[in-house]
């Protein structure tokens, strides 16, 4: 099977797939899942038709999907695929380029560089800030945390790059107790140690409480969230800077899908105050509904950021902020198309429109919950809807209902200890009558407990 040949039946199989997204099963029935003993193949001895390959993966993969490129997917949040967003990913595919900077790839450089723009406007965040377009919020937390140790240590006089940590002054790290494992994680990674972190105490919304906020100096970082991941609430950014910048300490804001709030005129005064931050970071693959993995590491220091990531070679210099000069990845696809694609044809007035929808949405699915029923645990502010059915044995078998019946998926959470679970929409398929459809689903199988 030649080349072209091979291509053009994988886009038969995905246009056939994306067909059916609409009334597909959310999640796999048992059947499908089974089926997956098909791919425990011994690894084969010679070379076989392509085609095969991707009839295995049509014939037993297809069946075993999650269709959380759907309109009924309420797990995680995961947004579907926009069609622009998809098609460019699809294009940049075949280009096959290395997008680490301009002389490997210049249209990769050229329109990561307009993508980096449209995000700080779209955003409305400093417009000096760099963006180094990564693979998750987990990697571009871990970068922007090493830019702000560096920083921190080098206005102490400290070279970590030349020297290290070995003897280094201490940096600590502030943190919400409601924080991201993404956060916990880099930190980790970076040696800073987890019984190290410090602690701030939050609210019953999620929000570190100013008034307990651990003291800062110049050699802290202080981790803010923009959407606590249960609550989906918003830190209390103007007291909270204004406290770290009097101290002296780098202030990094986790919004990896909250800081699209911003984009919304209805919903932007939640994120009042994010701006002041020093670093951020946030997902195209969430909100914006770009490919898996597209996210964003942003700085504001984009000469501290470039230097910290620094990956020029003696056989490869490249322009000072080339990506690879701003992501962890050395050869790296260019993740910033998609996104590029996703915001040239939303426009501005279009990512406005997909996050107020899915906000108001939110609010439809929690009033239908409640009648249904069901408590809901949080004020709904964004996308996130925080519900109970009344104990763990409760919920577990309600998920386990859902799960099963396949019409939605959504998954459990722990909020303050206790068994919760969390409903997220964040889909540009995500039709109001799906809102409704979920609710009649999870009414019916409250009423059958």
């Amino acid at each position: 099977m030649s080349e072209i040949s091979t291509i053009k039946l994988a886009n038969e199989l995905a246009t056939s797939y994306l067909e059916t997204v609409g009334e597909r099963r959310v999640f796999p029935d048992q059947m499908a899942l089974d089926g997956l003993i098909a791919f425990d193949e011994d690894l084969p001895l010679a070379p076989s038709d392509p085609s095969k390959t991707l009839e295995l993966l049509d014939k037993k993969g297809t069946p075993a999907t999650v269709t959380s490129n759907g309109g009924r997917y309420f797990g995680f949040v995961i947004g579907a695929t926009l069609p622009a967003a998809a098609a460019a990913e699809r294009l940049a595919a075949a280009w096959d380029q290395c997008g680490s900077s301009f002389v490997n790839s210049p249209v990769a450089a050229k329109i990561e560089e307009v993508a980096t723009k449209w995000v700080l406007e779209v955003l409305d965040l400093p417009r000096e800030s760099k963006i180094g377009f990564g693979t998750s919020a987990t990697a571009c937390g871990l970068s922007v945390l090493a830019v702000a140790r560096r920083t921190l240590l080098k206005r102490k006089g400290w070279d970590i790059d030349a020297d290290g940590l070995i003897g280094a002054p201490e940096v600590k790290i502030v943190i919400p107790e409601t924080v991201h494992v993404t956060v916990t994680k880099a930190a980790k990674l970076l040696g800073f140690g987890l019984n190290r972190l410090i602690v701030a105490p939050c609210d019953n919304k999620g929000r570190i409480d100013p008034q307990q906020l651990p003291d800062l100096d110049d050699m802290t970082i202080l981790c803010l969230q923009a959407g606590e991941v249960n609550m989906g609430d918003f830190d209390l950014f103007p007291e909270l800077i204004s406290i770290a910048r009097d101290a002296g300490a780098w202030v990094h804001v986790d919004g990896a899908f909250g800081l699209w709030a911003r984009a919304s005129a209805k919903k932007k005064h939640l994120t009042k105050g994010v701006e002041l931050a020093d670093s951020w970071t946030t997902d195209g693959h969430k909100w914006l509904n770009t490919p898996y993995d597209g996210a964003m590491a942003i700085c504001r220091d984009g000469s501290a950021f470039a230097q910290t990531l620094n990956s020029d070679a003696v056989y490869s210099t490249a322009e000072p902020y080339a990506q690879k000069n701003l992501v962890l990845e050395f050869s790296r696809r260019a993740r910033g198309i998609p996104i590029w694609a996703a915001l040239r044809s939303l426009g501005k007035q279009g990512v406005d429109v997909l996050v107020t929808r899915h906000c108001n949405q939110a609010k439809r699915l929690a009033v239908g919950l409640k009648a249904a029923g069901v408590t809901v645990l949080n004020d709904v502010v964004i996308n996130q809807v925080l519900c109970t059915f009344g104990s763990e044995e409760k919920n577990v078998s309600l998920l386990k209902k859902i799960s099963e019946e396949g019409e939605i998926w959504f998954g459990p959470s722990k909020w303050q200890g206790e068994s919760v679970f969390r409903l997220s929409v964040s889909s540009w398929r995500t039709t109001d009558e799906d809102i409704d459809r979920a609710v009649a689903v999870i009414a019916k199988a409250v009423r059958a407990e």
